[in-house]
């Protein structure tokens, strides 16, 4: 029996029946033997700085020591110490050659690995889990308060000024001008015990670029509330903002958002490059035949037309291509959208104002009223805005959308689920295209790839059939390799993967009822069309990205 055990059993009648189902328990699951027993109920917590103490030879904290204390400003600074609150430990006492540590647990490995590089000597002092939560609530007061109080003027003034100083400053300069140099779409600032983390998507992948110290932190999340006009004082509900600046000779609009969490607050930044955006089709990755299917379709003059794809697909861009093709002197187009992510020149934009009860369906009514040809929603999310969309489009406008659906001939199926009468959606609906987003090879360093890897890819995913069916071109099969180019990954840039729905007469004579999506499917690849799986094999087929890219977006 260990020296633990034999304090337990003599000292706090912890029965030897519990001590075995412990060790049992332990033995399983692992944690601590006396942790174990407070789950159990065979031992109070209040006990546990008593075990401490007789096992450790501990001096336990008093009271009146808890009452008197007050933390000092420098020891932010000095230790690592959200993560040691995390792990149950907090100076105590501090002097230039020896530190005093209270602490719920004196054997917690995380925290003596954080003080491993400690250089002055350091003594524990055992506190229980009340004693501990007071001195904590101290320290947290001490920086940062998250309460209903929030920020003293003196405080907050301490806060906009570390978020002005030079190492905060320079940190954000380098990092947003990295983040536009690697073409990244968003930087997410991402704080936990130790720090955070800096982690930029670019092509549609997060990648981790950096760790920051967590003195940092908070100055970082500070100036970037500060610069997006956001509330530095308010820590418990999430913000949104945006930032105007000019980076590398280009005008840049960075939406923010931050959201509360257990360590800190989550910021992430979208950048959105004025010059970046391409409104070509070709560019955007488009096959030539569904390019000249949707060119058809756009040239009419009423009817509603469908992106449907998940958040990142790229819908909002091919609308806007689409958009930028029919903005001529003689046609008046109303965009409705939130929120407004690229001025487009000639376009009427207008940002939906929810919080005052401007949203889609009270923004559609008015537009309809400005006498508008084409109308641009960013998104259908209630029956009223569908039926309005439908409707309009049945008296004369030509009417751009978006649905959240998997494929192409599901949107049929969730407009129905929003309300919408099936006879108004054979009526108004004149395509549905259903786009994912695949990052395409990097020119610079893709290789072919080997004979016998492309003889077991063209046999499993019948990709000669492919071929022979689409464009009759012989296979290019390549694999990823990474330059510096591409930031050794391999791919640079990002294409489009379509499945094109047109929903003509064939496609409305089907019923719209549990076999629907099934037939549209079979009825579409009887007419020559593809599914998102079968483009993206396609622009396997071509060179342009890999099979891995592909099951990866639409497998």
């Amino acid at each position: 029996m260990s020296l633990l055990e034999s304090v337990l059993s003599r000292d706090f009648n912890v029965s030897t029946a519990d001590l075995d189902k412990a060790r049992s328990f332990q033995a399983k699951y692992h944690g601590t033997l006396e942790g174990i027993l407070v789950s159990m109920g065979s031992l109070s917590s209040e006990m546990l700085p008593a075990v401490y103490s007789r096992v450790l030879g501990l001096p336990v904290l008093q009271e009146q020591d808890v009452s008197d204390w007050l933390p000092s400003p420098e020891w932010g600074e000095q230790f690592q110490l959200n993560a040691l609150l995390v792990c149950g430990w907090v100076p105590f006492s501090v002097s230039d050659e020896h530190v005093v540590f209270a602490t719920t647990n004196p054997l917690a490995k995380d925290a003596l690995e954080i003080l491993s590089d400690l250089k002055n000597d350091f003594t524990v002092v055992v506190c229980s889990t009340e004693h501990f939560n007071q001195l904590k609530l101290k320290v947290e007061q001490l920086s940062v308060p998250e309460g209903v109080s929030g920020l003293t003027s003196v405080e907050e003034a301490r806060l906009r000024e570390l978020a002005s100083e030079a190492p905060t400053v320079n940190l954000l300069n380098a990092l947003v001008n990295r983040a536009i140099r690697m073409r990244a779409s968003d930087m997410h600032v991402e704080p936990s015990a130790l720090g955070a983390r800096i982690r930029f998507r670019i092509d549609g992948v997060l990648q981790e670029v950096e760790s920051i110290p967590q003195r940092l932190v908070l100055p970082l999340v500070t100036r970037l509330k500060i610069l997006s006009e956001m509330d530095i004082a308010e820590r418990r509900r999430p913000q949104d903002g945006k930032i105007e600046m000019r980076v590398a000779g280009s005008d840049l609009d960075i939406r923010v958002s931050a959201l509360p969490l257990n360590d800190g607050e989550s910021v992430v930044m979208r950048f959105l490059r004025k010059d970046a955006i391409q409104y070509d089709m070709a560019a955007l990755g488009i096959s030539e035949d569904v390019q000249q299917q949707i060119l058809q379709d756009i040239q009419t003059t009423s009817g509603v037309i469908l992106l449907t794809g998940p958040t990142g697909s790229g819908k909002t861009t091919s609308l806007y291509t689409f958009l930028h093709r029919l903005n001529q002197p003689g046609v008046k187009i109303i965009t409705l959208e939130d929120p407004v992510e690229y001025q487009l020149p000639g376009i009427n934009q207008v940002q939906v104002q929810s919080d005052i009860g401007f949203d889609f369906a009270a923004g559609l009514r008015s537009i309809v009223r400005q006498d508008p040809d084409i109308i641009m929603l960013g998104e259908i999310r209630d029956k009223e805005t569908a039926r309005i969309a439908m409707q309009s489009a049945l008296t004369g406008h030509l009417v751009f959308s978006t649905v959240h659906t998997n494929d192409a001939a599901s949107a049929y199926t969730r407009l129905l689920d929003l309300g919408v009468e099936e006879f108004l959606l054979n009526a108004a609906l004149v395509s549905i295209v259903a786009q994912r987003l695949v990052r395409h090879l990097c020119l610079h360093c893709a290789e072919p790839m080997a004979e016998g890897m492309q003889n077991e890819i063209r046999q499993r995913y019948e990709l000669q059939g492919i071929a022979d069916r689409f464009n009759g071109s012989r296979l290019q099969l390549k694999n990823a390799k990474g330059c510096d180019h591409c930031n050794g990954t391999g791919y640079r840039g990002r294409i489009a993967i379509i499945e094109y729905l047109r929903c003509d007469e064939a496609i409305r004579q089907l019923p719209k009822n549990e076999n629907f999506l099934s037939e549209a499917k079979q009825l579409n690849q009887a007419r020559g069309g593809r599914d998102l799986l079968q483009d993206g094999l396609l622009k396997v087929i071509l060179g342009q990205t890999t099979i891995e890219e592909v099951l990866r977006v639409a497998g």
